[in-house]
């Protein structure tokens, strides 16, 4: 049975619909990087999420060609996931979605090392035909965060946060928003098929104890 991420990493990627603590281990992801509203049908985010789709599914399938991973072992391909922000604002205005710029995200499993990344890319390059001059190797590590499973619309997620907001100030913590640590999504419903009051997004943010206690 191929290994999937979200059933064996539960804490990650399938949390209650309450605000919780966790704490997020360096993880490596196939990035891209743009801006703009994600819901425009030509933009930029629609063709990067292609764009990472195809270079992980290139690692996916290399056990059927002669680039052979160390340590490869059958999986499931992760979540897409995003990491959003919009400059001059703290927090988000959902209002004004041109304005917001992302980091679009796959997780590369354990045994992916820079070096396959690369040859991913120059495999997918050679047999479609793209530039995937924009996909890069990303590793990240969040540390200390608050998250929450998010049922509804992207557009209904405020609720959501203020609900993580309240959480972490009765817990003695507070954001701890910078340009390393951002507003978190990973994204567990196919938007294509699943109505959007049935969406589950988990929404995970940066946190760090309030000295000011």
């Amino acid at each position: 049975m191929a290994f999937d991420y979200k059933k064996e990493y539960k804490e990650f990627y399938m949390p209650k619909n309450k605000p919780e603590i966790i704490e997020v281990p360096s993880m490596n992801f196939i990035a891209v990087r743009g801006t703009g509203n994600p819901n425009d049908e030509e933009g930029a985010y629609k063709q990067a999420v292609g764009l990472l789709y195809a270079i992980a599914f290139t690692i996916k399938m290399s056990k059927k060609g002669s680039h052979q991973i160390a340590g490869y072992f059958d999986y499931v391909v992760p979540p897409l996931e995003g990491f959003w922000w919009q400059k001059g604002i703290d927090g988000f205005d959902y209002t004004r979605k041109e304005d917001f710029c992302w980091i679009s995200v796959i997780r590369l499993p354990e045994f992916v090392g820079r070096e396959d990344f690369d040859w991913a890319v120059k495999e997918a390059t050679a047999k479609k035909g793209q530039d995937f001059s924009k996909v890069e190797f990303l590793t990240i590590e969040e540390g200390l965060c608050v998250q929450c499973m998010h049922e509804g619309a992207f557009d209904d997620e405020p609720r959501t946060v203020a609900l993580m907001n309240v959480f972490i100030e009765e817990n003695g913590y507070v954001n701890d928003f910078s340009a390393e640590r951002l507003h978190h999504e990973i994204y567990l419903s196919d938007a294509r098929r699943v109505p959007p009051h049935r969406w589950k997004t988990v929404i995970r943010h940066p946190i760090k104890r309030n000295v000011n206690l």
